[in-house]
């Protein structure tokens, strides 16, 4: 009678087995299959319309693959081959949706490199005038050279010191590393080499004077020294 029984418990608990093992299998296959929880829309936002349709365009081979499975890592890697994107936020929309939302790098100034025009972008890239759809309104020119992190950095001490970066209309970068900036106005400012932020205070000071609104060069060059000129 107990070896009956025993055959009985046995014989439930391998069915059981059988329909669980089952049912993980059949689950397991759904998810696995590309035509349930397929990406079949991907919307990105955040640029111009034609350059977030470029984007749509870059991102197309996600499409149809399961959006469980779509790895946000390889997405930023193909986003960040993209110039004019600062960062983004990707969101899936389940069942089938990709979203995409792109902040803009912003655009520093303008710069000639190889006898092509180039934007210098906070995201620190090199962006050329061929990769945008819609050219910026006027921004500063660079003369000279200078690597795009310490263009980024100088823009930081000038925000910083409440200069106005809007007045600037050019930079002269000289193989010293000195830096001379003039502004909208036609007004040259010769930076010294060290304290960079106080010389821009200063700077900025004195640009508001109106007793040097005939002044044409500001030379900050020497420590406790300010020289104006008119030529």
């Amino acid at each position: 009678m107990l070896q009956l029984k025993d055959k009985k418990i046995k014989l439930f608990f391998y069915i059981f087995l059988l329909i669980f093992l089952s049912t993980v299998n059949l689950n397991y296959n759904k998810v696995q299959n590309p035509s349930i929880l397929a990406i079949k829309k991907i919307y990105v936002s955040g640029l111009s319309d034609l350059d977030n349709l470029k984007v749509e365009k870059n991102l197309s081979p996600l499409l149809l693959k399961n959006i469980l499975f779509v790895n946000k890592k390889k997405l930023n890697e193909i986003l960040s081959k993209n110039n004019l994107i600062e960062s983004s936020d990707i969101k899936k929309i389940y069942p089938d949706l990709l979203k995409v939302n792109i902040k803009k790098t912003d655009f520093l100034a303008t710069i000639n490199k190889e006898n092509s025009k180039f934007i210098i972008a906070s995201n620190g890239k090199s962006i050329s005038f061929d990769e945008i759809s819609m050219l910026p309104e006027k921004l500063p020119f660079v003369f000279g050279k200078v690597s795009n992190n310490n263009f980024i950095n100088l823009k930081k001490i000038i925000d910083n010191s409440k200069f106005e970066y809007k007045d600037i209309e050019a930079f002269y970068f000289f193989p010293s590393n000195r830096i001379d900036i003039k502004i909208k106005n036609g007004f040259l400012i010769k930076l010294p080499y060290n304290n960079l932020a106080e010389a821009l205070r200063l700077a900025n000071l004195i640009k508001k004077d109106s007793k040097f609104k005939n002044n044409k060069i500001l030379d900050l060059r020497i420590t406790n020294h300010i020289i104006t000129s008119n030529e």
